[in-house]
């Protein structure tokens, strides 16, 4: 773990530094957001530290990483980790520990959307499906023209 000690309030908790994880990232250090990242991947983590970010590494299910990373002083939590069944137990954990963050998190299943908002996120995108239909709108467009 590699933390300033954790003085964080006002914090973003990103769990899992893949693809979305990383672009997350990028934009909160764009918007000088304070931010601490929960990896897992020992070589992911090892990338955080070169990058001197906050960083835990280890797993987000557990409610003792995410206590490391001061959810309780947490605004968001932004669950993208590649494996939905985790993403899940993390919001679980998350809402269990501060009623009042803002979960932010991704499905491309349905019926797993309605199952993170039931267990507490405010937030679920399904990526695929919004890249499809804009893909449509643009064929549609394209062909209508």
């Amino acid at each position: 773990m590699k933390t300033k000690e954790l003085e964080l309030k006002d914090h973003v908790i990103v769990c899992g530094y893949g693809i979305v994880g990383e672009k997350i990232v990028d934009s909160l250090k764009e918007y000088n957001i304070d931010f601490i990242v929960i990896e897992f991947d020992e070589n992911k983590a090892e990338k955080l530290k070169k990058y001197g970010y906050n960083y835990i590494n280890g797993d987000a299910t557990k409610s003792k990483n995410l206590k490391d990373a001061n959810i309780k002083n947490a605004k968001a939590i932004a669950v993208v980790m590649d494996d939905e069944a985790k993403n899940l137990f993390a919001i679980l954990t998350a809402r269990d520990l501060n009623k009042n963050i803002f979960i932010a998190t991704r499905t491309n299943d349905v019926i797993l959307r309605d199952k993170f908002v039931e267990a507490g996120a405010n937030y679920v995108i399904m990526p695929q499906k919004i890249a499809s239909k804009e893909i449509i709108e643009e064929i549609l467009q394209d062909n209508v023209s």
